[in-house]
């Protein structure tokens, strides 16, 4: 006896239960996915298995990647002109934009996590939004009031403020625990004075001369001390730690 009809069967049984699963995957499927195919990022919801920790620390990533972005597209309109260099710090508000918005889920999921404020400070102040980065730079700071990265990063939000006063006790503090971050306060503080002589509209040209005086002077101490390290260690790359 023939056995085409029962292979005719199961074959269109197999294909009903195909469409069948097709059906139900397009009830499941948000419409986005199912316009592009399925190949759209899904919505942010977070596992059930995932902790507010670990939920923390995945928005807290994602925020230094739009971070970094920003970094990228900052330096390339550094030496672009004209529209070209407009064009690219529009975007790379939008990163730093981008980089709050991940650093606020952090410190939603995680209000300890003072990493996350640091870091949501530094995205603030870099969309201008000074009063608020202060904020969250304090925060950092009251979680974990040794942490060097919020203490060098709140002084670059005192000197755009023209608190220089404020900036040079941060610089002091710094001198005292963290020799790199000293060293990039100091390299902010440079900037600001060069720029502070084409004329700050916040500063008296008394304060401009004293602070510019004082950077100078603290650079000179700076750099007499690494010379005198490098004398007494020779080999030793400066800020290196001697293994003993």
């Amino acid at each position: 006896m023939s056995t085409t009809p029962r292979k005719s069967l199961g074959i269109l049984g197999w294909a009903g239960r195909t469409l069948m699963a097709v059906s139900c995957l397009s009830l499941v499927l948000p419409p986005t996915a199912q316009a592009s195919g399925g190949s759209s990022r899904m919505p942010d919801i977070p596992s059930a298995a995932e902790s507010p920790e670990q939920n923390a620390e995945r928005h807290y990533k994602q925020g230094l990647k739009y971070r970094d972005k920003a970094w990228e597209l900052e330096k390339k309109a550094t030496m672009a002109q004209g529209a070209a260099a407009e064009k690219l710090m529009k975007k790379t508000k939008k990163e730093y934009a981008k980089a709050v918005k991940s650093q606020r889920k952090a410190v939603t999921a995680n209000p300890r996590m003072h990493q996350a404020h640091s870091s949501l400070g530094y995205a603030l102040r870099k969309t201008g939004e000074f009063d608020e980065a202060l904020e969250a730079y304090g925060m950092a700071l009251k979680i974990a009031p040794g942490y060097t990265e919020a203490i060098e990063y709140r002084a670059e939000a005192y000197l755009a403020l023209d608190r220089l006063e404020d900036a040079k006790s941060a610089y002091l503090t710094l001198l005292r625990v963290d020799q790199a971050r000293a060293d990039e306060l100091m390299a902010a503080m440079k900037k600001w004075v060069s720029q502070g002589e084409n004329g700050s509209a916040e500063v008296s040209e008394a304060d401009l001369e004293a602070f510019s005086s004082w950077v100078e002077e603290r650079a000179d101490i700076a750099g007499h001390a690494v010379m005198v390290v490098t004398e007494q260690m020779p080999g030793q790359m400066p800020g290196q730690v001697q293994d003993w």
